[in-house]
């Protein structure tokens, strides 16, 4: 169970970092206690019909952004951790509206107050930078993401995206990555658009290989066998 009252602040993120600290003081108050939303897992929280208002970010927990096509089928275009913003406010939009965005795992949410937002970012342009480089890096993501989906196999998909969650999720432990987040092979199946027959197999042919080690709920990487492998599908 995820606890709303542990202290924390806006300001211990990496994207506010770089500011001095009377501005750190700021952005603390642009998220206060009050405005803090504890969500469980498997919460729809948007859906491309109906976009989330202003900006939140994610304090603890883990949001995937997905898209469906004509067939119903989803895919992921975007995972958000801890220190990621989302949503648009008057001055800024980190592209998330027409997604579907669900929680992974259960997930603490901060909405932050707009008007300051977007007061303090029209008066500090290093911090509208700093925006601006983490939406382009979540847009180059989301291309590659896309052209691995387009262009790959089944297997393909799967290493592309254990590979990406083990980089960005991922804890060392014997040679391994273990991707730090609970993940059924249904719930990966629903990542990249298969069924959870099909990803399942794919899994089992990548544990025999030694590339991956399962359990019930949990995935360990081997991430240089698993780029080696990538490169060649």
């Amino acid at each position: 169970m995820l606890d709303t009252k542990k202290p924390w602040s806006l300001s211990e993120f990496k994207l506010f970092e770089s500011l001095p600290k009377e501005d750190l003081e700021q952005v603390d108050q642009m998220a206060p206690s009050t405005n803090i939303i504890p969500i469980p897992k498997g919460t729809l929280i948007q859906t491309p019909e109906v976009n989330s208002n202003g900006l939140s970010i994610v304090i603890e927990g883990k949001l995937r952004l997905y898209k469906t096509n004509a067939d119903g089928k989803q895919y992921t275009v975007g995972i958000l951790g801890p220190g990621n913003m989302y949503g648009e406010s008057t001055s800024f939009s980190f592209g998330t509206n027409g997604n579907y965005i669900e929680t992974m795992e259960d997930t603490i949410i901060c909405s932050v107050i707009q008007e300051k937002f977007d007061q303090f970012l029209s008066l500090r342009p290093e911090l509208a930078l700093k925006l601006l480089e983490e939406l382009s890096n979540r847009l180059r993501d989301r291309d590659e993401v896309l052209e691995r989906l387009a262009l790959s196999d089944l297997r393909g998909k799967v290493l592309f995206f254990l590979t990406k969650l083990s980089k960005k999720f991922g804890v060392e432990e014997n040679g391994y990555q273990r991707i730090e987040m609970s993940l059924t092979h249904q719930e990966l199946a629903n990542m990249i658009g298969a069924t959870r027959e099909s990803v399942s197999l794919i899994l089992q042919e990548l544990s025999n290989e030694g590339i991956i080690i399962t359990s019930r709920k949990s995935i360990m990487v081997q991430l240089e066998m698993a780029k080696e492998r990538l490169e060649i599908t």
